[in-house]
């Protein structure tokens, strides 16, 4: 029976859904909510405050100070609680109210950014805003996950392997891109560890990531607003961009199995689905992680108002994820 005297010690690192029976989908879910934060992010908020400590960057009761649009913010005010350290997030208004909460209740404040940045959206504007607060407070610590080398090396260190010791015959590995750190960890790894692995990225209709242009975007976690500094695209071998009212469908058809997945699991799962029926995906081993569930987003992806509103009627419809019949039919030929 495992003991542990703080939260950040508790991860569950080897729990995968197959997705084959519920959903006919050939692929292996990594589920990675199932932590004290709630979500992957505290892999990376532990390896960046570690790294900021080893470098002499925080003092006692120092403040923290981050742009997050909800799970890295969680996962930074639990880690920052623990250690003895301050934590201002600043978000913006489509972060969730479950989220938003969860970081008071952890002891953090929350700045909530209002009105997107003409060209760079609603994060360019969070990043002002901290750029404003840091000019303000010479004693503020930015970690900057955008930027910080902790945010990638975490997964190089922890995902990477979890994955590949559970699937040794890995052949195509499906991650969302918002930062990019978990995406680029595990495709660095698996660069070294397992070189015939496709590294699939999926990231939204409306991000920039990838170059594709500007778009509106209401559901947080994958997609920017402004390229990610740790992206390096020659280790991704496909792109794959998936459209919000997607993103609803795959969450609400998991639902309906008794998986409840937070927004980018969704978006995850629908761009895998596509990837998997546009390519010969009989008999390979694929894996997709999940960075969340689905608790923080009960009033907005479950909320058949929230949705309509968003979206449209439409988007509530039933329909079979794209690309599902197609890769149920292989499974079953396999």
């Amino acid at each position: 029976m495992p003991v542990i005297t703080t939260p950040q010690e508790f991860n569950v690192p080897d729990l995968f859904v197959d997705l084959g029976p519920s959903l006919g989908i050939p692929l292996y879910l990594k589920c990675e909510g199932f932590n004290f934060a709630g979500s992957i992010k505290l892999k990376a908020a532990t390896e960046m405050i570690d790294a900021a400590e080893r470098e002499g960057l925080l003092g006692p009761g120092a403040m923290l100070v981050e742009s997050s649009s909800g799970n890295m913010g969680v996962a930074l005010s639990l880690v920052a609680l623990g250690r003895g350290y301050r934590f201002t997030c600043v978000t913006d208004v489509r972060c969730t109210q479950t989220a938003r909460s969860l970081m008071r209740a952890l002891g953090a404040h929350v700045h909530v950014v209002s009105e997107p940045d003409a060209v760079a959206g609603f994060l360019g504007a969070r990043l002002r805003q901290v750029a404003r607060m840091c000019a303000e407070h010479d004693d503020y610590v930015w970690l900057n996950q955008y930027s910080n080398q902790g945010n990638w090396m975490a997964h190089r260190r922890t995902t990477g392997p979890e994955i590949l010791r559970a699937f040794p015959e890995l052949d195509v590995l499906f991650v969302g891109a918002g930062t990019t750190g978990t995406l680029m960890g595990c495709a660095r790894y698996l660069r070294e560890a397992r070189p015939s692995a496709r590294i699939v990225a999926i990231d939204s209709v409306g991000s920039v990531t990838f170059g594709r242009p500007a778009g509106p975007r209401l559901i947080p976690g994958l997609g920017t607003g402004v390229r990610p500094a740790l992206l390096n695209e020659s280790l991704v071998d496909d792109v794959l961009h998936v459209a919000e009212p997607d993103t609803v469908r795959a969450c609400r058809s998991l639902a309906r199995q008794g998986f409840l997945f937070g927004g980018s699991t969704g978006s995850v799962v629908a761009g895998a689905a596509k990837w998997l029926a546009d390519n010969d995906s009989g008999g390979i081993t694929a894996v997709a992680v999940a960075p969340d569930l689905g608790e923080r987003y009960l009033d907005t992806v479950y909320e058949d108002q929230w949705v309509a509103q968003a979206f449209g009627a439409q988007a509530l419809d039933e329909q079979e994820l794209t690309g599902v019949g197609t890769a149920r039919a292989l499974r079953s030929a396999g």
